[in-house]
């Protein structure tokens, strides 16, 4: 009898300890991403569109150092967060034609970079629209009942963490192309509306535990600070911060209204973690802020971001954006850290 209970002690102990290795939301099967650069994996790689990145030196902190797709050094939000989930250290992009049916059931990311709330977004960089990101969930959904049945699709459905990730793209540059018809603060209250919109449709297609992304500093990214900043200041660009905090603003009550409405929808608020990292980046560990490690840091995106530019920095954990727009992934990490436990406790 002794023995019996000494074995399922152990036993005990063995699952505890699996269960904390993969880290205490491990009740949450999959994780699944719209959005755009800030979450995409690769999915810009087989569309033709300009905003690329596969190719070095983009991925040289990657495992194995390679170019995937992912705007960054490294790793982006959506691996580090399925990281902290407990499932996979890197989230596969749904485009990638070489995933198998199981590959989808930890999760995938849909999102495209240089995409946006605004259908103009998109279509002015030729790239996939949140809008029809959704179609291929809904394929994503298919492909999972017919392969693993209804009851793992409902499952998942019903427990996975769904997040949206977008609005960068809208504020920093479609904005200019509709401002005939915009103001600066109806076009930010018109994403936010879009935003909600996007977070309905996602609920009717069966998504409970959704978490919508703030939008950013914007006017802080280093091409921003370049281009509009002041040619010996380059300070952050207000203008385009204010509209970031009116999109904020329109978005946080609305999303507050939502959740009560739904249950399970809450906004995941970074500006004020990235903007206090971009204003004190010592106090993170940072050296650089206001340029990007790749190339000479003040322009270079995409493909001015190659391995022809001399002058990409060797150490770009000291830096908080990789190349003109996107931050590094040790950058990623801090906010993740600071931010994903605080709110995932809210939909337990």
């Amino acid at each position: 009898m002794k023995l019996q209970l000494l074995w399922l002690a152990l036993v005990f102990i063995a699952a505890e300890t699996n269960a904390a290795k993969h880290g205490k939301n491990a009740t949450i099967p999959a994780l699944i991403v719209f959005g755009d650069s800030i979450m995409d994996t690769g999915n810009n790689n087989r569309l033709p569109t300009l905003l690329k990145c596969n190719f070095p030196p983009y991925g040289k902190d990657f495992p194995g150092g390679l170019a995937t797709g992912r705007f960054s050094d490294g790793r982006v939000p959506s691996d580090l967060i399925a990281e902290k989930l407990g499932l996979t250290k890197s989230l596969p992009a749904f485009m990638n034609p070489n995933l198998k049916p199981r590959d989808l059931l930890k999760g995938v990311t849909f999102a495209s970079g240089g995409t946006g709330y605004d259908p103009l977004t998109a279509k002015i960089m030729s790239v996939i629209s949140v809008w029809d990101q959704l179609t291929y969930f809904k394929q994503y959904i298919s492909t999972i009942k017919q392969h693993f049945g209804e009851k793992r699709a409902r499952y998942i459905l019903d427990h996975s963490f769904f997040v949206v990730c977008s609005s960068s793209n809208d504020l920093a540059h479609t904005f200019m192309a509709q401002s005939h018809k915009y103001d600066p603060t109806s076009y930010a209250n018109f994403l936010a509306d879009s935003a909600v919109k996007f977070v309905r449709e996602l609920h009717k297609l069966g998504a409970k535990k959704i978490g919508v992304f703030s939008a950013v500093p914007v006017g802080c990214v280093p091409l921003q600070r370049t281009v509009f900043g002041g040619l010996f200041t380059r300070g952050c660009v207000e203008s385009l911060n204010n509209m970031a905090k009116q999109f904020n603003a329109r978005l946080s009550p609305a999303l507050e209204s939502l959740d009560k409405e739904l249950d399970g929808v809450i906004l995941i608020d970074v500006y004020d973690t990235l903007f206090n990292m971009i204003q004190h980046p010592s106090k993170y560990g940072f050296e650089v802020a206001d340029r990007g490690c790749c190339g000479r840091g003040s322009l270079a995106i995409s493909y001015m971001c190659n391995s022809l530019n001399p002058f990409t920095c060797s150490n770009s954990s000291a830096y908080i954006f990789w190349d003109s727009y996107h931050p590094t992934e040790r950058a990623y990490q801090v906010i993740v850290d600071n931010l994903l436990d605080k709110y995932l406790s809210k939909l337990h």
